[in-house]
């Protein structure tokens, strides 16, 4: 069966033209053979993306891919015929199909190629370049970092421009020169009658220069893998999922294009003692049994130390207190949220003699030996049941 460029792309049907670039980026880097040295599968892959790319970036290859299918493209794919016409008529689909073959079902090089890995365009003297890919970090902090900000040193990988040929490319006292097959246009055209069609130079791969003595140490792609390091600044009430941007650290663009950018993404690890509600904090609290019948006060932990909190008499569980400005700062304009405190009962689970004894005569005068719950409950209970 054919193959379904849309599905090879992860994109809807009616995807836009950047939703479909991202996605090609997406799928490159996946399977591209940099990144599966000796995997065949993944190199084949790579290939049916490029294609799939190929096609669907272009606004006429793609109109007809839509109305007559892969077979209009792929080798070895008769496209649609003409069901009527004079003596000697052909049908333009299949001159296109002659020249797709005839290219061999390029997989790299020219301007499709470049979107992903930076390269010169393939329609615009060797002058288009592509900016270097934009790279994610994904970066974990504590809750008291997010509250007060903080600053980070953080390494990883990227494209940067080859020391030895300073992005050129070429080995030095080597240059580029302008590819006599294109003129340096970085295209060519084929014609068949009266079909013309444009493509990539094959001598120079569509960028329109020629390396006479490609560099050494990057093979003529002007950059290579390095380990960056590079200082990211949090700011105070951050929280997890946002995205910073560090402007021109992500890789460099191949033969000399700038670079793109590097995105951090935060991750706030789970806290002991604080569940995060926006700028809000919600902290639970045991206290004794005794103190919440008495009353009294009790110390709660705040991102800022200690607060006195006081518990009236009677409080029940699950009584909430709130404390003013004890939260998160806001990122946008540094409003302190509040903090809630959940108050629990700690009933002990062991008790000594003398404590069973004076709780056992507390009871006897509350009637809770023969009363075990509150009046207003059994008096629901009974009602509940018809009783």
């Amino acid at each position: 069966m054919a193959e379904d460029y849309y599905k090879l792309l992860e994109v809807e049907r009616n995807a836009s033209a950047e939703e479909i670039k991202k996605a090609y980026r997406k799928q490159a880097m996946r399977y591209h053979p940099d990144k599966n040295p000796g995997d065949k599968s993944a190199e084949e892959m790579f290939k049916k993306v490029s294609h799939a790319y190929e096609v669907l970036s272009d606004t006429q290859k793609r109109g007809i891919y839509d109305q007559h299918g892969a077979a209009a493209f792929e080798n070895g794919g008769g496209g649609p015929r003409a069901s009527s016409g004079g003596a000697g008529f052909q049908d333009p689909m299949d001159i296109f199909q002659q020249f797709f073959n005839q290219m061999g079902g390029r997989s790299g090089g020219g301007s499709f190629f470049s979107d992903l890995f930076g390269g010169g365009g393939g329609g615009g003297g060797g002058g288009d370049e592509t900016q270097g890919e934009d790279l994610l970090f994904n970066i974990k902090i504590s809750l008291e970092e997010a509250a007060t900000g903080v600053e980070k040193q953080i390494k990883y990988k990227r494209h940067a421009v080859c020391p030895h040929c300073g992005g050129n490319g070429a080995e030095p006292g080597s240059s580029r020169k302008r590819c006599n097959d294109c003129g340096g246009k970085g295209q060519t055209i084929r014609s068949n009658g009266f079909f013309s069609m444009r493509q990539p130079c094959p001598t120079c791969s569509g960028t329109g220069q020629i390396i006479e003595k490609p560099c050494r140490d990057c093979r003529g792609e002007g950059r290579v893998v390095e380990t960056a390091t590079t200082s990211v600044k949090i700011p105070k009430g951050v929280d997890s999922g946002v995205r910073l941007r560090s402007t021109g650290n992500g890789s460099a663009g191949a033969s000399g294009a700038r670079a793109g950018d590097l995105y951090i993404v935060v991750h706030i690890v789970e806290h002991d003692l604080y569940e995060r509600q926006g700028d809000d904090l919600h902290c639970a609290v045991p206290i004794k049994f005794t103190l919440a019948t008495l009353g009294g006060s009790v110390e709660v932990p705040t991102l800022s130390g200690r607060a006195s909190l006081r518990i009236p008499p009677g409080t029940a569980a699950g009584t909430i207190f709130r404390l003013r400005e004890k939260g998160m700062p806001n990122l946008r304009d540094g409003r302190m949220g509040d903090l809630f405190v959940h108050v629990e009962i700690d009933v002990p689970k062991k008790l000594s003699d003398e404590q069973r004894e004076k709780l056992e005569e507390f009871a006897r005068v509350c009637g809770d030996d023969t009363k075990p719950v509150s009046e207003s409950w059994a008096e629901k209970f009974r009602r509940f049941f018809g009783k």
